[in-house]
């Protein structure tokens, strides 16, 4: 017989019905005040912290509504605060990436270990088919969202799993067949709802699922993958407060379904593809044309040529991409800004809205160098300027400035809205080599007779670029 002492009584303060789903409206306000915020970098932070207020409304609520034995959530505070702090003080801002693509997972994984907790549990409405439905729901879409975000972070990370599409022979006949024996199986769950065990095999397919599709998407459209899987995890989360009936969780996961939805819009929007195109399209699997590339003339500057054309530049555009990232670049970047603007040079940022691995991760990198906002230019503020522009100094981005995308049809890049680095008078180009980015295509940008080559990593050029102007 256990002792009395070793189980952890429920609440004894309970919050009365009307309280709590009140008290979730004002979480759910909270939430959509956070989204607007967020919108902007320059009120971005205050997003965060309303809608930690909104969040910590909706925990405490559920913490006092009664039922809860109090011991098993506070070992997994103490276990998800640990892990978290540790992550925010050690991961570099270069794998942000990668945290948002874990953070999805282990959304979904949370999500879909909840309902199958509550499926199994002794008294559980497991005959009702509208509980049954939710719990098939939340499985495949929570198993999905967590193969499919490790497979994410592996090629982020650039481990085990390479960053460019692995298509397999019939992977497309393959996806829907899995994806049609899954459906099947939770209709069959639905009509026979007894036959708990059916929830195992879907549990398994839809963890296959979120490999298989994830496995062939490359790279370059990595920040719609974040985004799509993002949606993912919200949706996993609604369904799973059906399960539960808890309101708050309902409200939550379905902003962040719906923001992850309109975000992952907007990225398809800015490379100027469907949605399915991305998912199936397998950009960046065929070769680069590398010889092509080695055999034609490019135009080769020190950090001393730059900096003279920078210094007597009036208008000068700093196009940041993945290569500032890896070389963590944004400090020099912000230096080099200080030193320009001393001697009367105006300088902008030209973001476009998928450089990175994530949706505005060039913003973050240069927020954290404390560039300010006001320098931040969106593609349709910045593509204006750069007809009058004397300078563009381009920091390890390439697709994106690859003016093959308004002409070349054959690209698969074609179409992409891309920043008109190459309508300005002088163009530099910082990168380690001349190959391709993650499209697999070769740069126009780097053989133009306006254009200079700047080799090197990116730190250490801006740096050089920096001592010569001083």
């Amino acid at each position: 017989m256990a002792a009395p002492a070793m189980m952890m009584p429920a609440a004894a303060f309970q919050l009365g019905a009307g309280t709590i789903k009140f008290s979730y409206l004002a979480a759910a306000v909270l939430f959509i005040f956070a989204l607007k915020a967020m919108a902007s970098p320059r009120t971005a932070r205050r997003g965060n912290l309303t809608g930690a207020v909104g969040m910590l409304i909706a925990i405490v609520v559920t913490l006092l509504s009664g039922g809860l034995h109090w011991r098993w959530i506070i070992i997994g505070l103490l276990i998800g605060s640990s892990i978290g702090a540790l992550l925010a003080l050690t991961v570099r801002m270069t794998a942000m990436p990668q945290m948002v693509a874990m953070f999805n997972g282990f959304g979904g994984l949370a999500s879909a270990t909840v309902v199958i907790v509550e499926f199994w549990k002794p008294g559980a409405p497991s005959t009702d088919l509208y509980f049954v439905v939710t719990v098939a729901v939340s499985t495949l879409i929570g198993w999905i969202t967590f193969t499919g975000s490790l497979v994410a972070f592996a090629k982020l990370q650039g481990v085990v799993i390479p960053s460019r599409p692995i298509v397999l022979p019939l992977q497309k006949a393959a996806n829907f067949g899995l994806l049609a024996v899954t459906i099947g199986l939770m209709v069959l769950l639905g009509c026979s709802p007894s036959h708990r065990e059916l929830l195992v095999p879907i549990a398994v397919l839809s963890a296959g699922l979120g490999v298989m599709f994830v496995i062939p998407i490359g790279g370059a459209d990595m920040p719609v993958v974040i985004s799509l899987l993002n949606s993912y995890s919200g949706l996993a989360a609604a369904a799973t407060g059906f399960v539960l009936g808890n309101i708050g969780l309902i409200i939550a996961g379905a902003l962040v379904g719906a923001s992850g939805i309109v975000l992952t819009r907007l990225m398809c929007t800015a490379m100027n593809r469907s949605l399915v195109n991305v998912l199936f399209g397998a950009v960046g699997a065929r070769a680069a044309r590398t010889g092509e590339a080695e055999e034609r003339r490019v135009t080769s500057w020190t950090p001393e040529d730059v900096a003279m054309v920078l210094e007597s530049a009036s208008l000068a555009v700093v196009v940041p991409g993945y290569g500032m990232a890896v070389a963590q670049a944004q400090h020099a970047i912000k230096e080099l800004d200080d030193l320009l603007a001393e001697r009367g040079v105006t300088v902008k940022f030209g973001i476009h809205p998928v450089a990175g691995r994530m949706p505005g991760h060039m913003n973050v990198l240069l927020a954290e160098a404390d560039v300010p906002y006001e320098q931040l230019c969106d593609i349709d503020e910045i593509n204006p300027e750069f007809e009058h522009c004397d300078a563009v100094l381009v920091i390890g981005a390439n697709d994106v400035v690859n003016p093959a995308a308004r002409y070349d049809k054959g690209s698969p890049i074609y179409g992409m809205p891309i920043l008109d680095v190459d309508k300005a008078r002088s163009v530099i180009v910082c990168k380690r080599t001349l190959g391709p980015g993650f499209a697999g295509v070769d740069n126009e940008l780097f053989y133009s007779d306006k254009t200079a080559m700047l080799f090197g990593d990116a730190k250490a050029m801006v740096t050089a670029v920096v001592r010569a102007l001083k």
